[in-house]
């Protein structure tokens, strides 16, 4: 039996903020539109000086690995700094934030475990265009 495959590109996707005064925005990779799939994965990209506003999951684990700049994590009062091939897994019921602390783009692979909504809540939000440095990173050969 042969299983589909589902391709997707970052540059190829529309991105978008959650909310107007965001300081971040998503790319959804792959999410529960895919037959059988309840995870979300998304490219997470926070402008210099942006970060998420403090939330939690009740359910799903969140899942972050950085791709290219710096930043930081705090989740249940605690710090860690993040760069990039840095991995990161915030647990369910973790009040976290995550915030661009260097002086360009900070971007990551994220993944939410289950889903809970939250490919439809970036969905709802307000569509952003990937700049050229957007796509240029997200468009770059991965190196061997």
């Amino acid at each position: 039996m042969t299983l589909p495959v589902y391709l997707n590109t970052a540059t190829g996707s529309q991105a978008f903020r959650i909310a107007p005064g965001d300081t971040n925005y998503f790319v959804i990779l792959h999410d529960d539109r895919v037959p059988g799939y309840r995870n979300v994965c998304v490219i997470e990209i926070f402008e210099p000086g942006g970060r998420t506003p403090p939330n939690s999951h009740s359910a799903a684990f969140e899942f972050f690995y950085v791709l290219e700049g710096t930043g930081r994590a705090t989740c249940g009062g605690m710090s860690v700094d993040l760069a990039r091939g840095g991995a990161l897994l915030i647990p369910p019921g973790g009040d976290h934030v995550i915030e661009n602390t260097g002086p360009g783009k900070l971007y990551t692979l994220t993944v939410m475990t289950p889903d809970e909504d939250f490919a439809a809540l970036i969905r709802a939000g307000v569509p952003v265009t990937l700049d050229a440095e957007d796509i240029a990173l997200l468009s770059a050969p991965v190196a061997a």
